[in-house]
């Protein structure tokens, strides 16, 4: 098993794992409840998707 020759540096180490980030997601305004949400999908709160009623929520059962 190949074993390095030398210890890898805390600054090498940091150099090399610059690109390792986190990107914010991409946040649209609900036109119907105006809240934020996620491009190309039903809001689970209205249900709709491109101004159509896409999803009706099912009532709880009462007992």
């Amino acid at each position: 098993m190949a074993v390095p020759f030398r210890r890898t540096g805390k600054s090498a180490k940091r150099k090399r794992r610059t690109h390792y980030k986190l990107t914010a997601p991409a946040l649209v305004v609900c036109p119907q409840t105006g809240e934020f949400t996620l491009p190309h999908r039903v809001t689970p709160n209205s249900g709709y998707y491109k101004g159509q009623k896409v999803l009706t929520k099912k009532e709880a059962k009462a007992e």
